[in-house]
């Protein structure tokens, strides 16, 4: 719960800046922590831009991280639309990809535990992630583009814990590999038809992993 109060106050606190200094457009990192977790979302149905997770939800299952993402996107929204500050949102799902500095952050540790963690058998789930470098280029066009509006969902063709599992072991034979996989029917995918349609274009998945562990390993986090 203490995760939520920093991240409302901060958004907004940017965008009041931006308002007073006439900003002509902001372009706000959400995620899809804001959008996927909506028990009433049509079963099967990829989650599009008009889903929002819901928030009593959150609170019941104490999914802070969540909320917080909701709440603060939603009081981004509901300034914007106050002060008619031109505000368009970006929201990105599991972010990987090569590393700037030699710190992890969170998305990178979820990532690299399929590598460096000591599983005997994993969930072979669908994963929706996202190269950092093509969210990089979305919210560039966000910016750039006249007709960007709203938001946007930022993901890749989803992928495979298995599918991953193959890449990553043809890049790193020496790791200490799961022996079985759990088949999980619960996933779910994300529609990003209006972000391709503003000009974004997803590097395959292979190249993002391929990508990735020659950073890691550069930076001396993989051995």
């Amino acid at each position: 719960a203490d995760v939520i109060a920093p991240a409302v106050t901060g958004t907004l606190n940017v965008l009041k800046a931006c308002y007073e200094a006439k900003v002509k457009r902001v372009v706000l990192v959400s995620s899809v922590a804001a959008v996927f977790n909506n028990p009433k979302w049509p079963k099967g149905k990829a989650f599009d831009e008009d889903s929002w997770s819901d928030e009593d939800y959150c609170r019941k299952n104490e999914e802070w991280y969540l909320l917080s993402k909701i709440l603060s996107e939603r009081e981004a929204s509901a300034y914007a639309a106050k002060t008619g500050l031109d505000m368009v949102t970006i929201c990105p799902s599991l972010v990987i990809g090569p590393l700037m500095q030699s710190t992890l952050n969170t998305s990178v540790k979820i990532f690299l535990d399929y590598i460096k963690g000591d599983h005997e058998t994993i969930e072979n789930r669908l994963r929706n992630l996202v190269d950092v470098r093509d969210v990089a280029d979305a919210l560039l066009l966000a910016y750039e583009n006249s007709k960007a509006s709203g938001r946007y969902i930022c993901s890749s063709t989803p992928i495979r814990v298995r599918d991953i599992m193959d890449i990553l072991r043809t890049m790193h034979p020496t790791s200490r590999w799961p022996k079985s996989f759990v088949e999980v029917q619960d996933d779910f995918t994300y529609d990003t038809d209006k972000i391709q349609k503003l000009g974004c274009a997803f590097r395959p998945m292979e190249e993002t992993i391929r990508d990735s562990i020659i950073c890691y390993m550069d930076l001396g986090i993989l051995k």
